[in-house]
Parts: C-alpha cells; structure tokens; sequence
C-alpha cells in the first residue's frame, strides 16, 4: 500500500496559498487572483490558447493574400502592404513568445512541477501569481496595438535594425514601441516564472526523490529555465536601447550616427538561437512521458537524455552567428559557426534516437497522448535534417531568408510548440479535468491536422529551392516567381492551412464537450509512475490534503520482471 506523510511533518513548504483553507475563497481569489499552481497554469493555458487562435487568423489572412493576391479575404478584408508586414511579424512574434513560451513552460511548468515532484505548491505563490499578471499585461500591449495610429509592428519578429527604429521605414511608429515594450514585458514574466520552477524543483521533492528520480518533462523544464535566464540578458539590454533609438534620439543601431545595425542581429540570435532549445526541451519531455507510459517501457538511456539536453543547451549559445552568414561576417568566423551549429545537431539526433530505441520492443498502445508523441519525433526529424543545409554556411548564402528558410524553421518549430503541446494536454486531460477526452474525436483531430501541416510546408521546401524569397507581398509583381506552378502550389498550401485550422475547430469542441460530459476519469487511468497520477482527478487544493507522497524509486519503472502489474508507481514500497 502506496504511504504518505502529513504535510506538516513532510517538511514541504508551506505557503501563502494554504491561508484560503480557513475560508471559503470567493470568485476572484479562486479563479482571477489564484495562488494555486494549477489554476495559474490554467490561465496561461488558456491564454495561450487564445492567441494561438489569433496567430492563427493572421496566418489564415497573409496566406489567402499570397495564395490569391488582392482579393478581399472573409474575416479581414483586402490585405494591403502595411496589413502583410504586421500579420507576418505579430504571426511569429505571438507563436514563439506568446503561445509556445506560455503553454509548454508556463503553463505545463506550472501545473506539473508540484504534483510530479510531491509538492502541495510552488515555494513563491504570489511570485508565481505575478508573473502571470506581467504576461497578461504584455499580450494586451501587443494586441493593443493593431488599434493606434499606424498599426501593430510590421519590420519582422526578428526586429532588425533599421526598419524597427525608424518609423518612416516601418511605417509604425507607437507600433513599434508597443512591440519591444511588450516582448520586454513577456520576458520579466518568464524570469519570475523561472525562478519558482528551479527553486521548487530543488527545495520541495517529496522525501526519497533523488535527482535521478526526477520525471524527465520537469527535468526538461527546469534546464529550459535556466537557458532562458544564461541567454535573455543582452536582449533585454538590446530592447532598451531600441527603445532609447527610437523614442530618444540615441543611435546604437544607426549607422548614419555611428550605430551598428548588425549589433542588434548579435544581441537577437545570442538569446534567439537558444530560445529554440527553451521551448523544445518542456516538449522533448511531455514526450518522454508520453512514450514511455503507451509503450509499457523504461526510457531507454534516463540519464544520457539529461546529459544531453545539457550538452545542448550549452552548445546552443555557439551557434548564433549562422544568423549572419550573409551579413558581412569574416568567412573565418563563418567557418567556425558553421562547425559549432552541425555539431549541435549531433546531440538531438542522439536524443530522437534514444527515444526511437526507448520504443523498440515495447508494448505500443496507439492512443491519441501517443500518436502526437510519435508524430513529434517523425515531423522534427524533418525539420532537424533540413537544417544541416542551412547550417552550412555556402549553401545558406543561397537558401537565406527563401521559403526553405521558412519551411525548416515551421518543422522544427510546430512540433515543439503545437504537436508537443497536444500530446502533454490530451495526456493529462483527465488530471486537469477529471474527465477522459473522447478517443475517436482526438485521433480524427490529429490526422486532420498532421496531414494539412505537411501539406502546407513540404510544398514551401520547393519553392525555397526555387529561389522563393520570403516577407513579399504579391509574388505577381515578380515575374521569375510567378510562375503558373507556383502559385499552384501557394494555392494548395493555402488550402492544406484552411484544412488545418478548421480541424481545431474539433479540437475545441472536443475539450469543451469532454469537460462537460465526458466519461470520469480515475485517478490514473493510465497506468503510469509518476506522483501526480496518485493525486485526485482534478487534483484539490494543495494537491494531496491527506498527506504528501513519498517516492521510492524513478518514474519510469514500466514491464518490471519482479512485478505482476506492469507499472510501478513512485509512491508505492517494493
């Protein structure tokens, strides 16, 4: 029989969000100003999910003007040149810092660090309930300012010198200001996040866990943290001056003025290139768990895949001036970082490689929680191999910002943000509800889904290697890329994303009807290791009122040949 220990003698932290259980806590407490962990991952869940949503209409709108040029597109109108510049940039601003950054950090970081560590909470509450007011704050200045004189920004996420310090270039002027103070906002939110998840993480394990012990997506979290912290320092300083350029009169990146627009590159892709790895290690462990549970076996190599994601992180600050292969760098130093950015491809692959022997031999159960995990795994391989060809330096002179620029970075990056993030929520559905998602909805949802994905980007590698450069806004005005197959081909692609956001549609139907209605859901309806699993569906407030677990051995203790049952939780004593 699975033990636990009371609170008050576990030692755990006991913090400021234990004080509402002397009291029945009114609407705001409970669900505008929370402390408890889960309902603060709640609303970066949903926040995040709400400007996917936004992200995603922007999307819809730049590619019905691509696909068809000038005609009025249903929901926007017809897109003009300054409306094209701001749907691209704030489509991959948002994406990248408003929905991969909150969802697979924030909001799995906030809600899974407690319960799989055998915690009742974060050790700073309000820290916690702060930072997710600063990010609320920040998406509502991005937003804000499509809505002032000019528009939302439109000189690309990447915010290159000088079209986002001069307003004449960008044609936004207070867009512009809104967009760097909100990025800088979003950033101090992170910091602040960051700093519960590695305290937590160090200071509150259930007695027994070892670091070994440790479920891989919090370990994947916690380093993801840490990165963020090591890389976001001088682009919050590059921020400042940006604002300083363009609101004071200051020229660090005005070279006119004696500025150095290629500083900013430096400063952008120093956080930027390890930014990638921030928001792909919190999904390389939603799906270590996910595997693992549906193919009833350990992970193969537990300790090499944390090795490895730390050898990762570390040569992800090597890597950043592939960026500027075409930017006027000494080629000696274009040779240097080409060797550092094929070396860390090296370290993923062996990571997707542990994972694909982790499933040989298993017991594979195709549930919906199973079929993204192995469509992560299929669709970043991709995205991982097209990019040794624009980490040489040679070849990425000719593929530098073309379609096949765009095409790698959507392999690499919607398998971390969107197929990651659906495999970590359809797997802890039930914890998070209480409810089981409905299966046949779920796998319909991820076919309809996977499919289109590849039908929009395998075309966009050929028109990459076609010579197609990318942020044009009317391919009809040149006339070598606007060949008749061509523009077939943005047709289908256009197509393919209708296909693609309209089986979202299901997916949120499913949510909202599962919610209400679906079968209850036990407490682990999987059969898995980890400590959350042992907590009510939904879990109460502080997690596990009767008494904390304690933890007896690691989380991935699955077809154990002492063992009948093929699982074997944490909590329970050989």
């Amino acid at each position: 029989m699975a033990e636990s220990i009371p609170v008050e003698e576990n030692g755990h932290h006991a913090g400021d969000h234990r004080d509402h259980g002397h009291h029945e806590m009114s609407f705001s407490e409970k669900y505008i100003f929370p402390l408890d962990h889960k309902m603060i991952a709640m609303q970066y869940m949903f926040t995040g999910m709400f400007m996917a949503l936004i992200g995603g209409f922007f999307a819809y709108a730049f590619r019905m003007q691509l696909a068809f040029p000038g005609i009025e597109v249903p929901g926007w109108g017809v897109v003009s040149p300054a409306d094209y510049n701001s749907l691209v940039t704030n489509h991959g601003t948002i994406m990248i810092f408003w929905v991969a950054m909150p969802v697979l950090i924030a909001a799995f970081g906030n809600y899974l660090i407690p319960l799989m560590i055998g915690a009742d909470d974060m050790v700073f509450p309000k820290i916690n309930r702060l930072s997710y007011q600063v990010f609320l704050l920040s998406a509502i200045v991005i937003l804000s300012a499509f809505f002032v004189e000019g528009g939302a920004f439109g000189g690309a996420w990447t915010a290159y010198p000088p079209l986002s310090t001069k307003a004449e270039y960008s044609l936004t002027g207070l867009g512009s200001t809104l967009w760097i103070t909100a990025v800088f906002l979003e950033f101090v939110a992170f910091l602040l996040g960051g700093i519960n998840f590695i305290t937590t993480c160090m200071n509150s394990r259930a007695p027994g866990m070892k670091m070994w012990d440790i479920p891989m997506v919090v370990w994947m979290i916690v380093i993801a943290s840490i990165l963020f912290m090591l890389s976001v320092g001088p682009l919050l300083a590059g921020g400042i001056m940006m604002l300083f350029d363009q609101n004071l009169g200051t020229a660090f990146f005005d070279p006119d003025k004696g500025g150095d627009p290629i500083l900013w590159q430096h400063l952008f892709w120093f956080f930027g290139h390890p930014e990638v790895y921030v928001v792909l290690l919190p999904a390389v462990g939603i799906v270590a768990d996910v595997m693992t549970t549906f193919s009833r076996k350990k992970l193969f190599g537990y300790k090499t895949v944390l090795y490895t994601a730390i050898g990762t992180g570390v040569l992800s600050f090597t890597v950043w001036a592939h960026h500027q292969f075409i930017a006027g760098i000494d080629p000696r130093m274009a040779n240097v970082f080409t060797v550092t950015t094929l070396l860390i491809s090296v370290p993923i692959a062996e990571m997707m490689f542990v994972y694909i022997a982790t499933l040989y031999g298993g017991s594979i159960t195709l549930t919906t929680p199973m079929l993204w995990a192995l469509a992560f795994i299929f669709e970043f391989l991709i995205g991982g191999i097209t990019g040794i060809f624009l980490g040489a330096s040679g070849n990425d002179i000719y593929m530098h910002d073309t379609y096949f620029v765009l095409a790698h970075f959507h392999y690499t990056f919607y398998p971390i943000a969107i197929i990651g993030t659906y495999a970590g929520f359809t797997y802890w559905f039930p914890k998070m509800f209480g409810r089981m998602m409905n299966d046949t909805l779920g796998k319909l949802h991820f076919w309809l889904t996977i499919i289109p994905f590849n039908g929009i980007f395998l075309p966009l590698f050929v028109l990459g290697a076609a010579g197609q450069h990318r942020r044009i806004y009317d391919y009809q005005n040149f006339p070598e890329l606007a060949l008749p197959w061509m523009q077939d081909m943005r047709q289908f692609a256009t197509v393919m994303l209708l296909i693609m956001l309209g089986a979202q549609v299901l997916f949120f139907y499913n949510v909202i009807t599962s919610w209400m209605s679906g079968e209850k859901a036990p407490k682990n309806p999987w059969k898995a290791n980890s400590l959350e699993w042992t907590a009510d569906s939904p879990p109460p407030h502080g997690n596990w009122p009767e008494g904390l677990p304690n933890c007896y051995r690691g989380p991935y203790e699955y077809s154990h040949p002492d063992r009948e049952e093929d699982y074997w939780p944490q909590n329970e004593p050989a």
